[in-house]
Order: structure tokens, then sequence, then C-alpha cells
């Protein structure tokens, strides 16, 4: 039986002495270490692109190393648990998303008066009949209501033009009232020169 003992327990130790198993050992040996830095690193750069803290990727690499090259895959595992889930480039993207869609949301135009959603080259609200855009007497381009000057012809326009384009009110401008107005008391009768307004006396002979 110790015959036997010793027979296998020199064979193993002829196995393991013969050169090219020795090799094979050191070259496993070297690529574990290199495995082991490989891994500190990759957690050191994985670091600096998911935090702005430029102390955070050298105490993930630490977390590799102190694990040695025998358990460095465990701290693998826990810094993969403990590490921020997205990337800088991952949230500056999703907040330009964000900010993309809040622009999108803001140049719809809607109605000042009804906030239903209208066209751009809408000149009059279709559902409160509010206006929305008036156009340029000198090029025909639609422009603002609130604009003092045409920025396609560069027209400028007079305080009586932008007063003729307010807000409608009740389906008609306050400005064509007045002058509607201001029409039917320039042609209303006037009395005769001869005569006295209002005192009810008939002219001298």
């Amino acid at each position: 039986m110790d015959q036997i003992l010793n027979t296998i327990g020199s064979t193993i130790g002829g196995f393991f002495n013969s050169p090219i198993v020795q090799f094979a050992i050191q070259a496993l040996f070297v690529y574990v270490v290199i495995l082991w830095l490989a891994a500190a690193y990759w957690a050191f750069r994985d670091m600096q692109l998911r935090s702005e803290n430029p102390i955070l990727p050298y105490l993930a690499a630490a977390l590799i190393v102190l694990f040695t090259p025998v358990l460095f895959l465990a701290g693998i595992i826990v810094y993969r648990i403990v590490r921020p889930q997205e990337k800088i480039g991952e949230v500056y993207e999703r907040n330009l998303a964000e900010e993309a869609l809040l622009a999108e949301v803001e140049t719809i135009k809607t109605c000042p008066a009804c906030h239903r959603r209208v066209n751009e080259e809408w000149i009059i609200c279709p559902t409160c009949r509010t206006r929305l855009n008036r156009v340029c007497a000198n090029c025909g381009r639609l422009v603002g209501l609130d604009w003092s000057l045409c920025a396609w012809c560069g027209k400028d326009f007079e305080r009586s033009d932008i007063a003729a384009y307010e807000p409608i009110v009740g389906g008609e401008t306050p400005s064509v009232q007045s002058r509607l107005s201001a029409r039917a008391r320039q042609s209303a009768p006037r009395p005769a020169s001869g005569q006295r307004g209002g005192s009810g006396q008939n002219p001298e002979p």
C-alpha cells in the first residue's frame, strides 16, 4: 500500500516538476495577474464615464486591487452593484432629449384667447375669431400683430396701421367700429348755415 502511494506521489511530483507543466503554471499565473490589473483599469475607466468626481475612479480601481488576483472576480461583482447606473453621456443625451421635447412643445402655436392649436399661417382663429396675424400691405407676407416693421421688406408700420389690427372682439375690431361711427357722423345731415342749432327760432327776414 505504501509502495502504491509512493508511486502515485512520485508520478504527480514528476508531472509538476516537468518543465512544460512549470511553464504552463507560470503562464497561467501571469495571465491571471494581467486579468486582475486589467479589471482594475477597466473599473477606473468605467467610473470615469459614470461620474465627474475625480476621486471615485481611483477608489474603484483600488477596490479591485484589494481583492487580490485570487478574488478579483468578486471585486468586479461588488463594483458592478455599487457603480452608478447611467453614464455621463447617457445623462446628457437624456437631458438633451427632454429639452428638445420641451422646445418642440413650446413651438406649438396656440390661440392666445381660446388656447387651441392654430397654424402659423392663419390670420384669424377659426374657433374664437381672435386675430392672430396680419398681412403686410407692401410685400403681402404674414407679420405679427406686435411687429413695428415688416421683417421681410422693412416697411415701417405706423401707429394707425398697428391699431387697425387690434384683437377682434365679437367678430369685429374696435378700430372698424370706430371708423364706421366716424363715417356715420360725417354723413349725417347738418343744419343750414343761417339756422341756430337748438334754438328753434326762425331765421330773421
